[in-house]
Order: structure tokens, then sequence, then C-alpha cells
């Protein structure tokens, strides 16, 4: 039996999931498990798929980034699957689909989610030292604060008698914030 998984980190992305299911269901999917949820949440359905699938099914998954968060963590669900006699089919592997039921295809998962692992610390490393040269510049300075922006008309209010509470919820701006600025010396 080939058991499908497909997630989109948000609900906006209702479209993406409907296509991955879609692809899945092509693929000869029987039953399908689906959520929209982020890779780093407690993902229900994926748990549940780990759970269904039997000796001798195949889990298959659209992409990699669908499933796993990291090396390690595919490698820990890859052993799962191992363990139960359950092979992993990604259908979009590089421009070619991979199945962990060969030798070459459990290698080559390995090494492109350690590749992929490796790209995404090497981002994150070039925009904390991107974002680090421009506050050194000046150029960054961050989210202007939307209660210092609105000063004068809490002030107003607060003037005009009306409550923290109720100051807060006209200008859409939190409770914790017009007290800030209330407590700010003048």
């Amino acid at each position: 039996m080939i058991i499908g998984y497909a997630r989109t980190s948000t609900a906006e992305q209702e479209a993406g999931l409907q296509a991955q299911i879609r692809d899945l269901g092509a693929t000869g999917c029987t039953k399908i498990f689906s959520e929209q949820v982020s890779s780093v949440a407690e993902r229900q359905q994926l748990k549940a798929a780990m759970e269904f699938v039997r000796e001798g099914d195949t889990l298959c998954v659209t992409k990699l980034d669908r499933l796993a968060r990291s090396t390690a963590h595919l490698l820990s669900l890859v052993e799962q699957l191992e363990k139960k006699g359950v092979a992993l089919r990604i259908l979009d592997f590089g421009g070619g689909e991979v199945d962990t039921k060969s030798p070459s295809g459990k290698m080559l998962l390995t090494v492109f989610a350690a590749m992929a692992e490796f790209e995404r610390s090497i981002m994150l490393v070039r925009q904390r030292e991107g974002i680090a040269a421009a506050k050194e510049a000046g150029k960054y300075k961050g989210r202007a604060p939307t209660a210092r922006r609105k000063e004068k008309e809490i002030l107003s209010l607060k003037h005009a008698g009306i409550g923290a509470s109720e100051i807060a919820r006209q200008l859409r701006i939190g409770r914790a914030s017009v007290y800030r600025v209330l407590a700010t010396p003048t």
C-alpha cells in the first residue's frame, strides 16, 4: 500500500496542499494524511501516518521539506520506517524521484538532506551578518514602535479621562504599550 503525507506551513497555502494531495493521489496513494502546520510544531497527521504504515508499505511525499525539518529528523523518520519494513518515496527530489527501497536511493536521500541543511545554515549565517552590517552602518533600525508613534493620541485620550484598556482598544495597540507610554516622563 502507498500512503501519502502532505503538509503546508499555514492555512493560507491551501492551493499548495491541494496540489500535493492531487500529486500523491495520481501516484497511487490509497490513503493520504494531510495537515497545515509548521514543520517545527507537533504534527499529528505525520504521527498518524507513521503509526498507520505497515510492513511492505511505502510512505510517499511530494518533496523532502514537506516531511523533515533537518537531516537528523529525516534520518530518524527513515530509521523508524525501516524498523517497520516501510520504504520512503519522494516524488520531486532535485528533478527526479528517490525511493529508499534501494541502497542508492537511501544514500542519495541522506546526502541531499545534509546538503539542504548545510545550505539553510549558511543562508542564516549570511542573513545575520547582513543585519549586523546594516545595523553598524545605521541602515537597520528595525520597525518603529507602534505605541510610540501614537504617544500624542494616547496622552490626549488619557487626559480626556479614558482608561488604558479603552485607549488600547481604540488605538489597536497593547494595553502594556499604553502603560509604558503613560509611565514615560514628558
